[in-house]
């Protein structure tokens, strides 16, 4: 009988119970903050990495500023925002905006049709000789021409949660934009038929 009013007593007593429901509670409080903090974090870094890539395409489409220029302006920029940081910045420029990440044209087409293969001819718009599946050259290009730029940061996260639940301890964001460049000079639009 007194086994039985002693487990009686200890149903009814809930001095402790807040303190064990706060202890259940706390770990999930925490992981929502922290992620919470790290979703921040990534928006706001995405921000600084886009508004830096505004300000080099920018410089660049006056033609005044060289693409070595430019790339250290994004990395002395973005360093000095998070110094563990990886940052890789590109810079294609094209004729005009139709042809931004497009394959340059084959002009005569052999079997296989549609795809590139040898005994094709193709409008070599970079001039480099041979095909490619993105037709435009490297560095910022002339006058009028259409400048593609692209920054890539890879950063640690600001608070190591995701190496909780396996995941990497770094965050990739990639920011890209597409500038024309100013007509400061006379303009180069011969293009090459290759055939190989």
């Amino acid at each position: 009988m007194t086994h039985l009013l002693t487990l009686r007593a200890l149903r009814r007593d809930t001095k402790a119970a807040t303190i064990v429901e706060f202890a259940l509670i706390l770990p999930v409080l925490c992981m929502m903050l922290l992620g919470t903090l790290d979703l921040g974090y990534r928006s706001y870094v995405s921000s600084v990495v886009q508004g830096t890539l505004h300000d080099a395409a920018r410089m660049a489409t006056v033609g005044n500023v060289t693409t070595d220029q430019i790339q250290t302006f994004v990395q002395n920029r973005l360093q000095a925002f998070s110094r563990n940081a990886t940052i890789t910045t590109t810079a294609r420029s094209y004729s005009d905006y139709s042809g931004v990440k497009v394959p340059e044209t084959i002009t005569q087409d052999t079997v296989p049709l549609g795809v590139y293969n040898q005994g094709d001819c193709f409008q070599d718009s970079n001039g480099n000789g041979v095909y490619d599946t993105d037709r435009g050259r490297s560095g910022t290009g002339g006058s009028e021409d259409v400048v593609y730029f692209e920054v890539t940061m890879t950063y640690p996260h600001i608070v190591p949660i995701a190496r909780l639940f396996g995941l990497s301890g770094n965050i990739t964001t990639t920011q890209n934009t597409v500038l024309r460049n100013q007509p400061y000079a006379a303009r180069n639009t011969s293009v090459a038929i290759v055939c190989t």
